[in-house]
């Protein structure tokens, strides 16, 4: 991972923070993501001193907020010329009907509608690597989301879990839809379930025990650096393996209308 540069969204804790840790470890130039700049410094801090690798840089933004998303794009394409990875890793589980400042509720607004916008804002850079990797985590529960688009934004009614699981299952109709409008460029983006593992989302979430963060980082980072998946896009994977996913995410209607909708929510042009 030498030379690779690497932006990792929610890298203060659990998952995210792991993984950074382990890529940094690999000599990647780590770019941490987070919402609090105390937390940030330290965790860069204490990523470099257990590594030995002082490249690692950090970016504060609130990702309920499409502003802020767009300054933190900003904040990369000046700062960085190239984008290696870019692995969408922040995620919440809201409990109750909360909407952002943009009027979305929460949970749809920063498990992928700012992944959405993010990504597409740095698509440039990405295509400026030799061979760039776009990493959405995902979860199992994509697989129970009760799809409705009357309902994205809880307008109808608010269920946490559904809401949860939906936009879970969006980011991965966001994979694989964004997989086929790449297959023409040198940039791959893959879906993945990191397991159930112990992290502040699992305990707000389910109030349940799981496994260790790295277990959960593992998948993270196979397909940020192995030269197994370099060609490998559109690909939903748990445990390192490429694996189904459900059968509303494999539906073209579904991807292209999930696209289309958050595309306007964020007032993207859909193309």
């Amino acid at each position: 991972m030498e030379n690779k540069i690497v932006l990792i969204t929610g890298a203060t804790d659990g998952i995210g923070k792991q993984t950074a840790y382990e890529l940094a470890d690999k000599n990647a130039t780590v770019i941490l993501h987070g919402r609090n700049k105390g937390r940030l410094l330290k965790t860069q801090e204490e990523i470099s001193h257990l590594t030995n690798n002082n490249n690692i840089s950090i970016v504060t933004a609130n990702l309920s907020s499409l502003k802020h998303v767009r300054l933190f794009a900003e904040e990369i394409k000046t700062k960085f010329k190239q984008l290696d990875v870019l692995i969408n890793n922040a995620g919440v589980y809201m409990k109750t009907r909360v909407l952002t400042e943009d009027g979305f509720e929460t949970t749809f607004a920063v498990n992928h509608l700012a992944p959405l916008l993010l990504t597409n804002l740095l698509l440039n850079l990405l295509k400026q690597s030799r061979s760039a990797r776009i990493i959405n985590v995902s979860s199992i529960a994509h697989t129970r989301a009760q799809l409705a688009f009357e309902n994205l934004n809880s307008e109808k009614h608010f269920d946490a879990y559904n809401a949860y699981a939906v936009s879970k299952l969006a980011n991965v109709l966001f994979t694989y839809k964004l997989a086929d409008q790449l297959k023409n460029d040198s940039v791959t983006v893959n879906a993945l379930h990191p397991g159930v593992i112990s992290t502040k989302l699992l305990h707000a979430g389910f109030n349940i025990g799981g496994a260790p963060v790295k277990e959960g980082a593992a998948t993270s980072v196979y397909l940020a650096s192995s030269n197994e998946v370099e060609n490998v896009s559109g690909k939903y994977f748990e445990r390192m393996e490429d694996v189904a996913s459900s059968d509303d995410s494999y539906n073209k209607e579904n991807q292209k209308k999930m696209w289309n909708v958050s595309s306007q929510m964020i007032g993207l042009n859909p193309e």
